[in-house]
């Protein structure tokens, strides 16, 4: 399961996405989770997936290693439709086990909400494996441009996050490398009652903290020794500029936002 989570992770390929400006995949990601909360009703959820699988189509990204990303919220998404299923009064009762009701609108419900969940990591990995961390860098820090008049420390805080994003995919690694290295000493970290798994993670716990922090101070110092100091009086090497598809990209995703708030409204 470890290695399934593609979040962070660059996945190299020549597409149109990946020649994209950072800042309209950052833009179209942010304004695609909104369209998703916006969605309302089969119309709504239909044109955020035909939306959602041009975008796939389009990163030449493969469908089944963005599918492997699910496998880590599997729990998380069968508790948000297990709470949905029985927990949303409606007025037709479907299915009824003892006091667990299960009505139309509680089904409509989970299900949309499991929709909804999946298209957000979806869509937020093709945001992460068509841009790699430094272009994310950049692009997070001229959006948040107009915040440096607050005194807010763009160039740091899109650093942070970019790094953060980075540090993921490694940590995993480093997280497989040790529950292999555990596990030929004898380590179980399947077998068991909640609490004994929760026991059994010590020893993998410790060392990928130890290690993590490791990582983070041998990364200061060589940012120190190359006298990093922010972003202030920086120059880019491939300074940012849009292009002509940049721009229907933007076009593009206005017109799905905008599709999403008619289809609410009139349905």
């Amino acid at each position: 399961m470890i290695r399934d989570i593609t979040l962070g992770q660059y996945y190299p390929a020549d597409s149109v996405l990946h020649k994209l400006d950072p800042r309209v995949k950052l833009s179209a990601t942010l304004a695609f989770i909104a369209a998703l909360f916006v969605a309302e009703g089969w119309p709504g959820y239909l044109a955020a997936t035909v939306f959602l699988a041009v975008v796939i189509r389009l990163s030449k990204v493969p469908f089944s290693f963005m599918v492997r990303g699910l496998k880590a919220i599997v729990m998380i998404l069968l508790i948000t439709v297990v709470f949905n299923l029985f927990l949303t009064p409606g007025d037709r009762v479907l299915v009824q086990v003892w006091k667990l009701k299960i009505t139309d609108t509680g089904l409509e419900r989970s299900v949309f909400m499991a929709v909804r969940l999946i298209y957000l990591i979806v869509g937020s990995s093709v945001m992460t494996l068509t841009t790699t961390p430094n272009d994310l860098t950049d692009g997070l820090e001229r959006l948040m441009g107009p915040l440096k008049k607050l005194h807010v420390p763009v160039h740091e805080v899109a650093m942070m996050m970019s790094i953060a994003l980075r540090f993921i995919p490694i940590l995993l690694e480093e997280t497989d490398k040790i529950m292999k290295a555990q596990i030929a000493r004898g380590a179980d970290f399947e077998h068991g009652n909640l609490v004994q798994k929760a026991r059994n993670l010590v020893p993998l716990l410790v060392p990928l903290f130890i290690s993590a922090f490791r990582r983070a101070e041998d990364l200061a110092m060589a940012m120190e020794a190359r006298c990093y100091h922010g972003g202030e009086g920086r120059t880019k090497m491939k300074p940012l500029v849009y292009q002509k598809r940049d721009y229907t990209a933007y076009g593009v995703v206005v017109l799905f936002l905008v599709a999403e708030i008619v289809l609410r409204v009139v349905l």
